[in-house]
This record gives structure tokens, C-alpha cells and sequence, in this order.
């Protein structure tokens, strides 16, 4: 294909989660590319995942849900000022990996002469999109990170890990180390990690379930248990504090280049469906999901070494199958690293 652009904007408006899983499509798109900048446009949940990354020569934030939730007056300014920079740019093609109305919608007043769009039915506006040929339209049996790749089959993009990864940068690493340290989480002991925050009500294990599950790692397993917290449980950092052992470390202020460098320090994670799940399989830290949605299998980890579990809800999941699994994937940690040794 001769096809050649040299100023592309890809845009990649998916939640924390939604971009790690776009990563090989994005990897892919530098490949097919490599003389061309490239601009990915995401949410302000997004930023540090693309940079750090490194798939893009420039990151463009844009809060999706404050202008389609905000004042409407400031939200019609917002959206004109977003347009106004993203045609000074003057980019020649444009990718759109979510395909919503209003980002198709920006990437035809962006002024780009090729658009190529991924086609999801009674979401996207296929008339705005003018590549041809055009991508199959989306199927959601398949995987997300296959999904994203789809739209990018009318480029015949060379072939690329399906596994999403993350780098580690050094000064991470060195505040994630200066950390662990004061917290005296440095030794032999094996670390596991918890999360027991979530977007929804619906995703989140109950908290006293991962009060129990941590409470028998510790007393069972020579472990110690470090439990997480985002920035959407910030405000329960009292609770949680209360609620677990004295033994038990609480880690948070975390950007996402420190957050993949203290994930990676675990022997595993347990985890509810959301964002530094991701995070951590990028990393390569094996993961355990609590997931009360048994269909959203396509947003799942893929590799064995992961383990989920599945509820008709998030309340389904006892502590005994959380611990059995979590002390299943620790065993199966160690033997391989008695083995790598």
C-alpha cells in the first residue's frame, strides 16, 4: 500500500484499562508508520499509559466526560477550543480505536483528508469515515485487544505482540524502591497486593471480604499484604486502614509510572475489574480478577498465568475460592522461580 501519511491522530478515548488494551494497536500503527508523528488523543485517565508507553511522539488530553457532563455553555466553548487546536495541527489522517458520535465527529472537523474509523453499530458515525477499504465491523466476541487491531486490518500493519506491555522508568522505580523501604516492605517475604476499590458498586468485592482474605495470607502464608488505593478511594483511606490488620501496608498517590513499578514488586495481585488490573498484567505481576460480570471476558487477561473468577455478581465470590485461587498462583510463583534459579 502506498499509502504514506506523516501527521496522524489517533484517538484512544477509552477509560485507565480501555488504553492499556489498545497498546498493541498502537504499537502497530508506529510500525505501519515509523516516519510519520503520531498523536494520540485520550482522556485525562489515559495520559501517563500513552506516555510512558512511548508509542506516541505527543499526548492530547481532552476530559470526554466533563464535556459531555459539564455546564453546557462552558462545554460548547470547551469543544469549540478542542476543534479549533486539533485543525491548527493539520493532521492528514485520522484513526478513531473507540468510534463514539462525538469522536467521529471530531475527527471530521479535525479537516484530516483520510479517516478511518472503527465501525460499531448505533455508536459510530460510519457516514464521516472515508477510508477505504474499510475495517470489518466490530465483533464483540473477540477480545478488545483484537478489536482494536481490526480497525487497522485496511492497513495491513505488520504483525505485533498481543499481549499488552509497559516499560519501567528508572526514577519510578527509584521512589517506588524509597518507598517500599519506608514501609519496611523489602525482604523475603513474598508481597501480594489488593485492590479492593472499583468504579462501580457492582465490580467491588465486598470490603470485608478482602479483610479476610488478607488476614489468612498473612497468618497462612509468610506474606506480607499490601493493599492499594486510588484515587476514587482516597476518601475511605481512614476506613480501610481500620478495617485491616496493623500488619497490613497501604500504598496510594501513586502515578502510573510508580503504579507499574510497585505492581511489579508483587507475587501477585488480587484484584476487582478495573484499571490497575491492566496495569499490573502489562507489567507481567500475575493477577487474580474478582469479576461479577461472566460475559466481560473480552476485557480480560489472556495469558495462563492469570487466574479469574467468575460470579453471576461481584458478592457470589467467597473468601475460600479467593484464597484457594490467589494461594494456587503464589505456589505456581514460587515452584518457577525455584526452576528460573
Amino acid at each position: 500500500m502506498s499509502f504514506d501519511p506523516r501527521n496522524i491522530l489517533v484517538i484512544d478515548f477509552g477509560q485507565l484499562g480501555d488504553v492499556v488494551l489498545s497498546l498493541p494497536a498502537l504499537n502497530a500503527v508506529r510500525a505501519r508508520f515509523p516516519a510519520a508523528r503520531i498523536t494520540v488523543a485520550v482522556g485525562k485517565p489515559g495520559r501517563q499509559v500513552v506516555e510512558l508507553a512511548g508509542c506516541a511522539d505527543e499526548v492530547l488530553v481532552v476530559d470526554r466526560v466533563a464535556l459531555r457532563d459539564g455546564f453546557i455553555p462552558f462545554s460548547l466553548w470547551q469543544v469549540a477550543r478542542i476543534v479549533k487546536d486539533v485543525r491548527a495541527r493539520r493532521f492528514d489522517f485520522v484513526i478513531d480505536l473507540h468510534s463514539l458520535s462525538e469522536t467521529n465527529l471530531l475527527g471530521y472537523l479535525s479537516g484530516a483528508p483520510h479517516r478511518l474509523y472503527a465501525r460499531r453499530p448505533t455508536r459510530s458515525l460510519d457516514a464521516l469515515s472515508n477510508f477505504r477499504p474499510r475495517p470489518p465491523v466490530e465483533d464483540t466476541a473477540k477480545h478488545a485487544v483484537e478489536r482494536y487491531l481490526d480497525v487497522l486490518a485496511p492497513l495491513n500493519v505488520p504483525a505485533v505482540s498481543r499481549v499488552p506491555r509497559l516499560p519501567l522508568r528508572a526514577d519510578a522505580q527509584a521512589a517506588v524502591e524509597q518507598l517500599f523501604r519506608k514501609e519496611k516492605l523489602v525482604g523475603d517475604a513474598p508481597l501480594v497486593g489488593l485492590f479492593p476499590g472499583a468504579g462501580h458498586p457492582s465490580r467491588q468485592w465486598p470490603l470485608d471480604r478482602f479483610v479476610d482474605l488478607a488476614g489468612r495470607l498473612e497468618r497462612n502464608d509468610d506474606v506480607r499484604v499490601v493493599v492499594f488505593v486510588g484515587p476514587e478511594e482516597r476518601g475511605r483511606l481512614r476506613e480501610l486502614r481500620a478495617a485491616f490488620s496493623r500488619t497490613t501496608k497501604f500504598i496510594d498517590q501513586l502515578t502510573i509510572p510508580q503504579l507499574a513499578a510497585a505492581l511489579v514488586r508483587l507475587s501477585v495481585f488480587v484484584t476487582n475489574d478495573t484499571g490497575p488490573l491492566h496495569i499490573a498484567t502489562a507489567v507481567g505481576t500475575p493477577v487474580v480478577v474478582l469479576l461479577g460480570h461472566p460475559t466481560n471476558k473480552a476485557y480480560m487477561p489472556t495469558e495462563a498465568r492469570h487466574r479469574v473468577i467468575h460470579g453471576r455478581t461481584i458478592t457470589d465470590i467467597s473468601v475460600d475460592e479467593a484464597y484457594i485461587t490467589a494461594r494456587s498462583v503464589l505456589t505456581s510463583e514460587r515452584t518457577a522461580s525455584l526452576f528460573a534459579s
